[in-house]
């Protein structure tokens, strides 16, 4: 099968790398963590949580830098205690996917478990359509926690994602060879289920990653930065042929950060960690090749042209 690396015009050897940022919009703190890798160029890309209070911050700066990767983090849950969101759709009901509260279920268990297919593509469009109408020029999709794979229970939502990012024209994060946390590949079962989905995505012209990777969101135990930093530097050298997406949390260590997160200090190394000296330089010395999101949309939406 043809690689997204190919179809992109790169050899089939080449190591491509998209960097994402992951929960833009959360809180201010992490805006601010955001904006600054976005400009540096430290990463690639961005994905805004549409639901949370800070998201209006993000997409105004944003919608004034269309020449920067931001993209929909599509998101579903509400995992922190303090600080809840819900939904953004307001044509109908949303209740298969709110507690009793009006909040996002706090795990993707319970949101397999209870929500309704049309209400959560009519919330897939509602979140989209809002950055548009902030004036985000959205270059790609992805989900929040992965509420949206049926990773917990096996029910997924995957083929109305695949309809709302054709009928925007958007690329969609998901892996055509999935890969364990320790970078080998998954066993021949799962391995089978991600490729028969991202045939599925390419059956609606929707363009996909070859490969998904980052470090855990939560430690396993207390960890320097040093260790942290060795961790990344060994994940950039098992990078493999074709296009990957590494995923990142980044964003200011603040007292308002860590009034809600539960990983704040974590949170601070993910925004040092690609600005390090010693992970630019294993960059270079393993000749990643660094693209946005923009050149897979640019490339999807060619393909549909008639």
């Amino acid at each position: 099968m043809t690689s997204t690396a190919e179809l992109l015009g790169y050899d089939p050897m080449d190591r491509l790398l998209i960097i994402n940022a992951d929960d833009f919009g959360v809180c201010h703190s992490t805006n601010r963590g955001i904006q600054m890798l976005l400009e540096e160029r430290t990463v690639s890309s961005a994905t805004i949580m549409m639901p949370c209070a800070w998201a209006r911050e993000a997409a105004q700066w944003s919608a004034a830098r269309t020449h920067l990767d931001v993209g929909v983090h599509l998101t579903f849950t509400s995992e922190w205690e303090p600080m809840k969101w819900g939904p953004v759709y307001r044509g109908g009901a949303t209740t298969s996917m709110t507690t009793s509260e009006g909040y996002f279920h706090k795990d993707a268990k319970s949101f397999e478990r209870r929500a309704d297919a049309g209400q959560v593509k009519l919330e897939m469009i509602a979140q989209i359509e809002m950055a548009l109408t902030l004036g985000i020029d959205v270059t790609h999709a992805d989900n929040h926690m992965g509420s949206l794979y049926g990773l917990q229970t096996g029910r997924d939502f995957l083929g109305d994602a695949f309809d709302v990012c054709a009928m925007y024209g958007l690329p969609f994060r998901l892996p055509r060879y999935l890969l364990l946390e320790s970078g080998v590949p998954a066993p021949p079962e799962l391995a089978g289920q991600a490729m028969k989905q991202a045939e599925a995505a390419a059956r609606k012209g929707v363009l996909v990653l070859d490969y998904l990777v980052g470090l855990p969101f939560r430690a396993a135990q207390p960890e320097t930065y040093a260790q942290f930093k060795a961790q990344m530097i060994g994940l950039i050298g098992r990078l493999r042929p074709g296009v990957t997406e590494l995923i990142l949390h980044p964003s200011f260590v603040t007292d308002e950060l860590a009034a809600f997160h539960g990983e704040p200090v974590r949170r601070g190394m993910e925004l040092d960690v690609f600005r390090d000296r010693d992970v630019q330089d294993a960059l270079r010395k393993e000749r990643i090749i660094q693209i946005g999101w923009r050149a897979l949309r640019q490339a999807q939406r060619r393909q549909a042209k008639p």
